[in-house]
This record gives structure tokens, C-alpha cells and sequence, in this order.
């Protein structure tokens, strides 16, 4: 649902930008376009009027995409005049609008439903006031900034391109439109664990593929959080498509009450997990006898990155450890046939 969501954000985002598409409007003269602008200039107890052209120059989206709107019900049908289409500010209101849903990740179908509920008198606020609640920053957390030469000095003061790109592509580091020399750090902390790490001797490559292979295994975490939270807390709010104001108001206000959860979970978990394998690894190295009892449930088992993107490219994240456990599972199997065979026929 998410990549439908962004794809249908990009879409959007290529319709508003592709100016050759916009038809007859992109190209007129200058003084044409004026003198329709003055036709259509609405006077005392008048409404503004649009030919489609005019209405695709004013909303940003092209011609092609008004009528693939109005095909699907985005949009209302103009109003015929003789042999020409007139269409006034509802419409380039409405385009705005929907405009305005797809950046912030809303599919047509989606947005189909919500212009229904606004148009029934319903309204959007409250959905959008929950939208603008968890697309807000789920940490504390403030970005910050460093230049190059800062950079450098963190992590030794030996320039390594290669790190900096790879930095780029994680998201560790985001360049700086007009500033090639400086840097925006999303999570200063991330940098800074990642600076501890290689003062402490650990190449940068081996930090970047921890960091990789460390969130499959947050995504999926998350990802199971959500199903939880969304089973026994916010399905009630989202039966109704789209949820009622209140349902979403409400929704928004146990976002915010739930939001830290996660994280205190986590922490907890993790401070368990490392006490009981950091006991039992350095026991091991001392020879002792270890006292922490053996983990029960799931373990952590790290695998080269190259399996993991591949399994994620088959079946995704949320199919990743099960697709895994699965494969493994039946390799066992596999193995015990062919001992038991293997036994058979020594005996024959």
C-alpha cells in the first residue's frame, strides 16, 4: 500500500510538472493568454470561467489529466455552452485539492472516496488533521547540519568518497541544494554512533552493511507493531471510509499517546537481549560456564546482505523472516530425508 501510495505521489508529481503535456494552454502567446484571462475575469456578480486550457495553465495539471479526472468521478463535469466546455473556480479548487492529497501519499481511489465525503457534507479535517499526525517527526530527534571538512575530521580526517556516497544513499547524509560542501544529518545521533564505531576500529563498510541489515530487522519490527496497534486499537476508527471527523480526531489523539510505545518497547527489549548475549559471549571467551539461560522464541541471526535484498526483492519486507524461516525449515527436512535414506540403504 505504501509504494501504490507513493507511486500515485509520483505520478502526481510528474503530471503537475509535465508542462509539454498541458496541451494548447502551454502554448499560446503571451498575448493570448492574456486576452483569455481578461475574457474570462469575472466582473461584479460574475463567476470566473475556464476553457480547459485555461484551467490546466492555472491548476498545474495538464489536459490529459482534467479528463482522466473527470472519467474517473474526480472531477465534475464542466458546463456545456453551445459547442464549448466552461469550467469555473469549483473546478480549480477541486483540482487543488486533489493535488494537495496525492503529495501527501493518497492514492485516486482514495481520494475518490474523501472528495464523496466532503461533497456529502462529511468533511476532511479530521482526516487530515491524522494524516499530518503521522506523517509528523516520530522522534525528538533535530536535524543538523555539518560541512565537509567536519565530516572528514569526525572519521579521521582521510577523505573516503565512496563512504560519503554510500552515506548519501542510506539516508545518513542528504546533500544540500548550492552547498556541495555541506551536509544535512537527518540524526545526528546515527552519525555519531557511527563515528564512536569507527574511532573504535570498525571499517566504514562494515558500519554501512550493519546499518542495512539492522533495518530489515527495525522495518520489520515496525512493521509488526502497526499490525498490532491497528488490530486491537484503530480498525474501530477506520471502518468507515473515509473515518468521521470525530473517529479521526480521536484516531490522531491515540497516535500520539502510542507513538513513544514502540520505542520504549524496543529499548527494553534490546537492553534484555544485549545483557543476556553480552553475558553469555564473554563467558564463552573466559571459559566459563555460562549462567544465563539459553533464549526462548525467535533469534537473531545475521545474514549476508546480498540474501537479504534478494529474498526482500521476491516477497518484501513483511514476507522476509517468514520467507526465510520457511526456506530453512524445508532445507532441514530435506537434509533428515536424505540421512534417513542415506541409513536405509546401508542396512540393504
Amino acid at each position: 500500500m505504501t509504494e501504490q501510495r507513493a507511486g500515485a505521489g509520483r505520478q502526481a508529481g510528474t503530471e503537475r510538472s509535465a508542462g509539454a503535456e498541458r496541451g494548447a494552454g502551454a502554448d499560446r502567446p503571451a498575448d493570448t493568454e492574456r486576452l483569455a484571462d481578461a475574457d474570462r475575469k469575472p466582473g461584479a456578480g460574475q463567476r470566473a470561467e475556464y476553457r480547459i486550457e485555461d484551467l490546466a495553465h492555472h491548476s498545474g495539471a495538464t489536459v490529459r489529466t482534467i479528463r482522466a479526472y473527470q472519467d474517473r468521478g474526480l472531477l465534475p463535469r464542466p458546463e456545456r455552452r453551445g459547442r464549448s466546455n466552461v469550467y469555473g473556480d469549483a473546478h480549480l479548487a477541486r483540482l487543488r485539492q486533489i493535488a494537495d492529497l496525492l503529495d501527501r501519499g493518497y492514492t485516486l481511489a482514495s481520494i475518490k472516496e474523501l472528495l464523496e465525503a466532503w461533497d456529502s457534507g462529511r468533511g476532511l479535517g479530521g482526516v487530515l488533521g491524522l494524516v499530518a499526525e503521522v506523517d509528523g517527526p516520530w522522534t525528538d530527534e533535530e536535524a543538523d547540519r555539518i560541512t565537509r571538512e567536519e565530516l572528514d575530521r569526525k572519521f579521521g580526517g582521510n577523505p573516503d568518497e565512496a563512504a560519503v556516497e554510500e552515506a548519501i544513499e542510506l539516508g545518513v547524509l542528504e546533500r544540500i541544494p548550492g552547498r556541495p560542501d555541506e551536509f544535512l544529518v537527518p540524526s545526528p545521533q546515527e552519525l555519531a554512533v557511527a563515528a564512536e564505531l569507527h574511532a573504535a576500529g570498525v571499517p566504514l563498510r562494515a558500519i554501512s552493511g550493519h546499518l542495512r541489515e539492522l533495518r530489515v530487522q527495525v522495518e520489520h519490527i515496525a512493521s509488526r507493531f502497526l499490525e498490532f496497534t491497528t488490530e486491537h486499537v484503530f480498525l474501530r476508527y477506520l471502518e468507515h471510509q473515509p473515518p468521521t471527523d470525530a473517529d479521526a480526531a480521536e484516531a490522531a489523539a491515540l497516535v500520539r499517546r502510542l507513538r513513544p510505545l514502540a520505542q520504549q518497547t524496543v529499548d527494553a527489549e534490546l537492553a534484555r537481549a544485549m545483557r543476556m548475549f553480552a553475558t553469555r559471549h564473554l563467558q564463552q571467551h573466559l571459559g566459563a560456564a555460562p549462567s544465563v539461560p539459553a533464549p526462548s522464541g525467535d533469534i537473531p541471526v545475521a545474514l549476508p546482505i546480498r540474501t537479504i535484498d534478494a529474498v526482500r526483492g521476491l516477497v518484501g519486507v513483511e514476507g522476509l523472516s517468514v520467507f526465510i524461516a520457511t526456506a530453512a525449515e524445508r532445507e532441514v527436512h530435506a537434509r533428515t530425508l536424505d540421512a534417513l535414506a542415506a541409513k536405509q540403504g546401508e542396512k540393504t
